[in-house]
Formats: structure tokens, C-alpha cells, sequence
């Protein structure tokens, strides 16, 4: 048995040691350790040696994603993988533990929070430095709105889940919700856009793209833009881009509008940044003018979308409108090319069966018309899902936008998707569901915030859930792999958070 001497014998020792010479530390050594040792005896308190328990980990042999559930052409970015944690603790626009500051530190990391509630912007947050994780999931209680201004993302490799960026005309902005050009790899996922003044969100001229499992809903028809009807749902497009399994509602155009040449410039050319947008999998509800149009000169696939017209839908014969130019004064840059297959038009079964019946080329002939089609899809990436329209609109309504914590807006506007109604009127003179204002259906909704889990070693994972998994709730392991081969522990933890939205979305629960 191993023994460990007490306090006072080893002080003992060091005293008996620092006074003797070393020849008569050899002859009285040996007496020394035969007191001590009866000692100890005569008293009963020989202590064993308490040996740390040795923890052995089988982590989970797994392809390495974005996250479980991330899809399409952005699904292998890696955002703050393997990077430091920073966590959000207050709700202030800036300094010191806000969301502002987390994004404009350098580095890769993994920003998650231990507050919910609104953080009420005084200017645009902008990504700039890359290789990022926001984990909107973590927050305790009704989650994270982004109010007043614009979110825009201006790096790569970067991940965003579950956040609200509910703009409104109180920050006086003319802007989108949330944004981003000409950089790649990046994917947003279950987020929900509403009220902006210019686009809800607008991602063209991106690489390695994906945006899934979004709601943009309500942006603001006649409100503070300088154009006057601004009410738009986004421009979409890009280079291996993927936009799927979204929402656009009340909008009055735009839904989407798909990217022309004339968006990009000479320090981010045409040619170098738009490839293959893949568009499969939406729901489009309640549009104006316009559904979905645009695409000169581009390459697109239109897949197993949902277009639902309602009280505000002025043609309802027509879901894509295949443009050549953007204005009759712009440059002819030629119409685009579309794969368009499996398509749904509620309520009218002869686009249904034939979805070319419901898209025409602006300005042009039958022929050009004729020369719209592609007979196969383009590439899409692989992708672990094969929703039909109407499979896509439920999963939609159960699991799309910021749903861990749906806020009122949310559960509102799907309400009236699944009606086929709305809920108000534009103050401004906007009719049948399309918005002037926030104030026009309430303003924000009250958000309640919950005390963030003990976390003792500060590593952004909870002591319990540490516990529960194995991990040392005293050691900051956010970094190491002894769960999953492919993630972070950190990404563990936040994914879990979700895991039965992931899971049950794809129709995995359902043995899919």
C-alpha cells in the first residue's frame, strides 16, 4: 500500500533534512522513517494515496458538417471550430461581454449567450473577421432579437443559428434585416427576418452557400425608404448557393429575386461569383406583384417549392417571371436558365402539373420561353433529404425560423400561412397583410430572459451537462474531441440543445 505522510511529519522531514550533513543523514534516515511510520500507526492516520479516476472516452465516429442538419452547398463550413469560447452576457449595443464585441474580436470562436431579450443596435453590426460560430440556440429563455439595424455578414466561414433580426423603422435605416455579398462559406440556419425596410435578407455573389430553414416575413411596404414601396423579400444568388427549406410572407415583391450581372462590380466580377443557385424545398405565401422573377444570365434550379397566393397576390396564374433585363434602360444581359420541377401552386392544379404553365420570359417570345429549360437539374450537392412541396410546407410550419423559442411574430405569421389569411392592415395604405409599420401588428414582442446554468470552469458548457456526458465540469475541455471525432465538445453541447429540431425536420423521426 502506498502512504502519504501528514502535515506535520513532512514538515518534519524538511527541517530534519535541511539541518543534518549528509553523513549523518545516511545513518539517521532510516531511524527517521521508522518514527514516523509508528507513529502514524500508533494514531491510526495513515493516509492512502487518492488516485484521480481515469477517464476513458469512445467519442462518435461522424462525418464532420457544419452541424447535424446543416445541408447544401455550405454545409462543410467550420466556422469558429476549435477556437475560444465567448460568451454574451449582457444585452448593451457594445463593450465589454455584448454580442458587438464578441463578433469584432479576432481568432476563430464560438459565440454563445447567457441572456435573452432584444439588443437594440445604434449602427450596422458588421462580420469582419471570419471563421465564426453564433450560437443563438444557448441563449436561456426567448432567445435573441437583433432590433433597429442590420446584421451583415463580410467574412468567411461563418455559422449563424437561430437568431431574430427584426429591423422595424425606429432606427430610421433604410436597410435589410440581415445581408451578405461576395464572400463563402457560410450558412444560416433557422433564423427569422422581419420588418425591414429595404430586403428582409439578401445573400447573392456568395461561394459555398447555404441558407435553411428561415422565416422572412412582413418586410415594410410603404415605410421610411427613400423609393417610396420598398416592401421586398430579398435578392437572392451566388456560386454553389443553396436556399431551402424557407419561408417568404407578406411580401410585396421580391420572393426572391434572383441575382442579375449588374449586382456585382469589377472588384467582385459576374464570372467569377455566380454558378449554380439550387432553390428547392420553400414555402411563398401571400406576395404581391411579384413571386419569385430575375435571373439573367444565371443557372438555377426551382425544385419541390410551395407557392401559396393570398388576399394581397395580384396575378395568381404565375410563380416565376423570368427576366433578360433588370429595367427597360439596364444592359440586355440575356434571360437565365432554370431546371423547374415538382413545384406546388395552391389552389390552381394545372401549374401544378405543369409548372411551365406558371413561368413566362419578360419581353420575350414562345421561343424564348422555350429556351428557358433545362431538361436536367444542375448539381445540387448532396443532401440527405427528398421532400416533395407539400411534405416541405409542413415541415416548415413545424420547424422553420428560430423555432427552439418561437416568439409571437413567428407563431402569428405561421398561423396565417396555414390559413391563408392575415392579420392587418398598412397605416401607410398598404392592404390585405402587407405592412407599413412594426406598429401596424404590435411592435415587439416581450422577451424573458432566464438565469444562464452553472457553468465552473466557464468553458460554455453547463456543469450538468458536463456531468451527464462525462466531462470534467472543473476542466476547460470546450476544445477537445471526447465526444465526437468530428466536433468540438463545445459543438456538442450546442447541438444537442436542438438535436430533436435536427432530427425531426428531415422526417428522420419518422424513419426517413
Amino acid at each position: 500500500m502506498n502512504y502519504k505522510p501528514l502535515g506535520y511529519e513532512r514538515t518534519a522531514f524538511l527541517f530534519f533534512h535541511s539541518l543534518i550533513s549528509l553523513k549523518m543523514k545516511k545513518l539517521l534516515l532510516p531511524l527517521f522513517f521508522f518514527f514516523i511510520f509508528f507513529s502514524c500507526s500508533e494514531r491510526g492516520e495513515i493516509e492512502p494515496i487518492e488516485e484521480e479516476p481515469i477517464q476513458v472516452f469512445d467519442p462518435i465516429q461522424e462525418e464532420a458538417f457544419a452541424f447535424p442538419g446543416a445541408e447544401g452547398f455550405g454545409n462543410k463550413t467550420t466556422g469558429g471550430r476549435g477556437g475560444r469560447v465567448i460568451k454574451v452576457t449582457n444585452l448593451n449595443d457594445s463593450g465589454p461581454g455584448s454580442l458587438r464585441q464578441a463578433i469584432i474580436t479576432p481568432g476563430p470562436r464560438i459565440i454563445i449567450f447567457e441572456v435573452s431579450g432584444y439588443i437594440e443596435l445604434g449602427s450596422p453590426i458588421t462580420i469582419s473577421n471570419g471563421n465564426v460560430t453564433i450560437a443563438g440556440q444557448t441563449a436561456p429563455g426567448d432567445g435573441i432579437t437583433l432590433k433597429n439595424q442590420s446584421l451583415i455578414v463580410n467574412a468567411d466561414n461563418v455559422i449563424i443559428r437561430f437568431l431574430r433580426f427584426r429591423l422595424g423603422d425606429k432606427g430610421g435605416a433604410e436597410a435589410d434585416a440581415m445581408e451578405g455579398r461576395y464572400k463563402k462559406n457560410i450558412i444560416i440556419d433557422h433564423c427569422s427576418m422581419s420588418w425591414s425596410t429595404d430586403e428582409a435578407a439578401s445573400f447573392y455573389g456568395n461561394e459555398n452557400f447555404t441558407m435553411q430553414w428561415c422565416i422572412l416575413s412582413e418586410s415594410l411596404t410603404n415605410s421610411i425608404h427613400e423609393k417610396g414601396l420598398h416592401g421586398y423579400g430579398g435578392i437572392w444568388g451566388g456560386k454553389n448557393a443553396s436556399f431551402h427549406h424557407n419561408l417568404l410572407a407578406h411580401h410585396d415583391n421580391r420572393n426572391p429575386r434572383f441575382d442579375h450581372p449588374g449586382v456585382y462590380n469589377n472588384n467582385n466580377r459576374a464570372e467569377d461569383l455566380r454558378g449554380v443557385v439550387d432553390f428547392r424545398n420553400n414555402v411563398i405565401y401571400n406576395w404581391g406583384t411579384d413571386a419569385s422573377y430575375g435571373g439573367e444570365a444565371g443557372t438555377f434550379n426551382l425544385v419541390n417549392n410551395y407557392y401559396k397566393p393570398g388576399p394581397a397576390t395580384k396575378n395568381k396564374n404565375l410563380f416565376l417571371n423570368a427576366y433578360k433585363q433588370a429595367s427597360n434602360s439596364a444592359p440586355i444581359f440575356g434571360y437565365g436558365k432554370f431546371y423547374v420541377a415538382g413545384n406546388v401552386f395552391h389552389g390552381n392544379s394545372n401549374i401544378t402539373n405543369d409548372n411551365w404553365l406558371g413561368v413566362v420570359a419578360k419581353q420575350g417570345t414562345v421561343t424564348d420561353k422555350n429556351n428557358l429549360k433545362l431538361d436536367n437539374p444542375l448539381p445540387f450537392g448532396n443532401l440527405s433529404f427528398n421532400h416533395n412541396a407539400e411534405e416541405a410546407f409542413e415541415k416548415i410550419l413545424a420547424y422553420g425560423g428560430a423555432s427552439h423559442h418561437r416568439d409571437a411574430v413567428d407563431i402569428r405569421i405561421l398561423a396565417d400561412v396555414k390559413q391563408g389569411n392575415y392579420t392587418a392592415e398598412g397605416s401607410r395604405g398598404s392592404t390585405n397583410g402587407l405592412i407599413d409599420s412594426q406598429d401596424d401588428v404590435g411592435g415587439w414582442p416581450m422577451l424573458s430572459s432566464l438565469p444562464a446554468p452553472l457553468d465552473t470552469d466557464g468553458d460554455g458548457i453547463p456543469d450538468d451537462w458536463e456531468k451527464a456526458n462525462g466531462l470534467d465540469p472543473n476542466k476547460d475541455d470546450a476544445k477537445e474531441r471526447n465526444l465526437s471525432t468530428a466536433y468540438d465538445n463545445i459543438e456538442v453541447y450546442i447541438n444537442s440543445l436542438v438535436k430533436a429540431i435536427t432530427e425531426k425536420q428531415y422526417g428522420k423521426d419518422e424513419g426517413n
